[in-house]
């Protein structure tokens, strides 16, 4: 998107910066039917950008558990298994900031959400 200046020239727009928050007020969700934890091109050359790009080491690509491929479609199933079964999990949610920095390198667009978390009791954690 472009702006366009008081003297007629077009400018960029200027990327929105997502304010960090306290750890643990979100919580990021991985999209169990879409995560290519470790088959992907750029998580095959190693570890997956997303777990690389963590500055506090909240994700952790692991075997998928029995309960969560069970939860998948056959389809996804099927490409699990193709994808030899692991899936980026979220091991320190306590420490999530929503830097966002996982979600900007995954190569999978929208695999990674950012959700508030909700705390026991039904209410949700104070705003920072």
């Amino acid at each position: 998107m472009t702006k366009v200046s008081v003297s007629g020239t077009a400018e960029p727009a200027k990327p929105r910066i997502r304010k960090e928050q306290k750890p643990g007020v979100f919580v990021p969700k991985i999209d169990r039917d879409h995560c290519e934890g470790g088959f992907h091109g750029d998580c095959a050359k190693g570890e997956c950008p997303c777990v690389s790009a963590c500055p506090r080491g909240v994700l952790q690509v692991r075997p998928l558990t029995a309960e969560d491929k069970r939860a998948l479609s056959f389809g996804s199933r099927f490409r699990a298994w193709i994808h030899r079964n692991r899936q980026a999990y979220v091991v320190k949610e306590d420490s999530c900031t929503a830097c966002t920095l996982c979600i900007q390198a995954c190569p999978v667009p929208h695999v990674i959400k950012l959700k508030r978390r909700v705390v026991a009791g039904g209410g949700e954690p104070p705003r920072a």
